[in-house]
């Protein structure tokens, strides 16, 4: 058994003993495991720096970066003025009275 398949089995062991041992819900607790395996993993890689260095060089960035597309698209995002911010809308009409039905 591999790694990987190890950490899935323990993870669903654990949810199905914190879910009080119930019975058929192999699946579920089996996809919930893998589930927080990735999101393990992708945390790990996410903190990792992002060398920027030519072949055979250091690399230059201690801390990660971004890509350049991020950062380009930047001006393509909506702002609030793009969202109608100001417009005016109707006013709450007052309650009628009961009419006593």
């Amino acid at each position: 058994m591999d790694e990987l398949e190890q950490r899935i089995r323990e993870h669903a062991y654990r949810i199905w003993l914190e879910e009080g041992c119930p019975s058929g819900r192999e699946d579920a607790h089996w996809e919930m495991a893998r589930e927080l395996v990735a999101i393990e993993d992708n945390q790990r890689l996410a903190t990792e720096p992002n060398p920027v260095a030519k072949d055979g060089e250091e690399a230059t960035h201690p801390e990660p970066v971004e890509p350049v597309e991020a950062v380009e698209s930047l001006g393509d995002l909506p702002g609030l003025t793009d969202q109608a911010e100001g417009r005016d809308y109707p006013k709450r009409r007052g309650r009628r009275p009961a009419t006593g039905r």
